[in-house]
């Protein structure tokens, strides 16, 4: 299942703890490693990432085309978040720098394919490994003559794209909201998705699952509405948010918050 976070453009945008560790991997895969237990469908991890019932451990592969790395504010916010939400505190991360695709546009398919050929981190022991790619071609999903962009999706339980290029050239039409706040608001709501919300391998205690958008949260206010993933602008709900003297990105609701605990999380 793919979430997607969608922008209407010109107007708007639409969807380190001291030891984590830090380092360049240009290690090609093993083909011998066991890969199955990391192409599961998307949640079908969630008690996984949120308890260390199985695996204490996570390392995240930061995987991007060389001159789209991520910013590294964006990084240190996205840590804090998983740290604030489940109870893993051995985090690492790799980076792994690639050459460009070369396509125009990228499928779901040609992101998954990419994993395939690149991707080094899995699940060994105790560690729960993850695998985020960071793109330089946008989504073939895009639908520009509406002005209908995807900034990121998970496609199985412990991977997900980010459309860098595409999150770079939107954020720059903005003169209050930087690159690292529409990255952390991507990863962010991305990875909740991993973590089963909304209904999707973490139920709800209580039903606040948006009846017209299956997976999202209806209260206002929270990540994981789905008006920072269709429709709604992301930069208007971004830019409101330091108006108020609020930190840009929207933090989960108390009900998005009692799931993942009642799974397993913080």
């Amino acid at each position: 299942m793919i979430k997607k976070i969608a922008i209407y453009s010109l107007i708007c945008l639409g969807i380190i703890i001291s030891c984590s560790k830090d380092s360049d991997d240009s290690t090609p895969p093993d083909n011998t490693v066991d890969k199955t237990a990391n192409l599961q469908a998307t949640g079908s991890s969630a008690n996984d990432i949120l308890s260390n019932a199985n695996f204490d451990a996570l390392l995240i592969e930061i995987a991007y085309v060389e001159g789209f790395r991520p910013t590294t504010t964006a990084i240190t916010s996205f840590e804090n978040f998983i740290r604030e939400r489940t109870f893993k505190t051995n985090i690492e991360f790799t980076y792994l720098s690639l050459p460009s695709s070369g396509e125009e546009t990228l499928t779901t398919q040609q992101v998954a394919d990419l994993e395939e050929e690149n991707r080094t981190a899995y699940n060994n022991g105790t560690t729960l490994a993850m695998y985020i790619y960071f793109a330089d071609a946008p989504s073939d999903g895009d639908e520009e003559d509406e002005g209908l962009f995807t900034l990121g999706a998970v496609y199985r339980n412990t991977s997900m794209v980010i459309y860098e290029s595409t999150i770079r050239q939107l954020a720059s039409q903005s003169n209050f909201i930087t690159i690292s706040d529409v990255e952390t608001s991507t990863l962010n709501h991305e990875f909740a998705h991993l973590m089963g919300l909304v209904n999707l391998g973490t139920d709800a205690v209580n039903d606040h699952e948006d009846s017209e958008a299956a997976n999202h949260c209806n209260v206002s206010g929270c990540l994981m509405r789905a008006a920072l993933e269709f429709g709604v602008p992301t930069m208007k709900v971004l830019e409101s948010n330091a108006a108020k003297g609020a930190a840009p990105v929207p933090g989960l609701d108390a009900e998005c918050i009692l799931d993942l605990q009642n799974n397993g999380g913080r």
